[in-house]
């Protein structure tokens, strides 16, 4: 049987979308056709939101986070009415977006662009661990949340983090287990993050 072979620019596109998490063959070849009969400006808005990705986001000097290009901090390290002696430290900026989605946490965030991970060769200098140590280290935080997946490679983290802290006469706590193990924060619904963030413990 023969395969029919696909044009140039629409096998392009569906090699490009099989690369996203969670787009099998099948799922990008669906999407390819859809944009392909798309009126045109659906393709145009996709590719200028695309293009932006890049061009108009960057990473906040202070915590991490995602922010518009030109800012050197985002909107939530620039806001006087965030206590800035409680740092959550989270895996990545998903996980930002579901905390402030239940509205009970008021400190700042860490974002450490993933976690420790030797057997995909990840340790402390590809993460933002030493950043986290620094901010600590100029003083003025009283707790730092420690709010890494629930998971071994976030287990992981957390402990190696909380080993570094413990030079800081701070308090370093871990979110409750109302998180279930091997999940993530971004599909946590919000009850379980409140009852997981008002629950957070000690670590030690």
């Amino acid at each position: 049987m023969t395969l029919m072979l696909l044009p140039e620019p629409i096998q392009n596109l569906i090699n490009a979308l099989e690369r996203l998490p969670g787009i099998g063959p099948k799922s990008a070849s669906r999407l390819a056709f859809f944009l392909l009969r798309a009126p045109e400006d659906v393709s145009q808005e996709l590719s200028e939101a695309l293009s932006g990705l890049k061009d108009k986001i960057a990473f906040c000097e202070e915590c991490f986070n995602i922010t518009e290009a030109g800012r050197q901090r985002c909107e939530i390290c620039e806001n006087p009415k965030r206590d800035g002696g409680v740092i959550c430290v989270v895996e990545e900026a998903l996980d930002v977006l579901a905390l402030e989605r239940i509205g009970a946490y008021n400190g700042k965030y860490h974002v450490l662009h993933g976690v420790l991970s030797p057997i995909e060769g990840i340790g402390p200098d590809e993460i933002k661990s030493r950043q986290l140590i620094e901010r600590v280290s100029k003083g003025g935080v009283k707790e730092v949340i420690l709010a890494t997946n629930p998971s071994m490679e976030g287990d992981a983290t957390a402990l190696y983090l909380q080993q570094q802290l413990h030079q800081f006469d701070i308090q370093v706590t871990r979110l409750a287990r109302g998180l279930p193990v091997g999940g993530d924060l971004e599909y946590a619904d919000q009850n379980t993050l409140l009852r997981a963030l008002s629950g957070r413990q000690e670590m030690g």
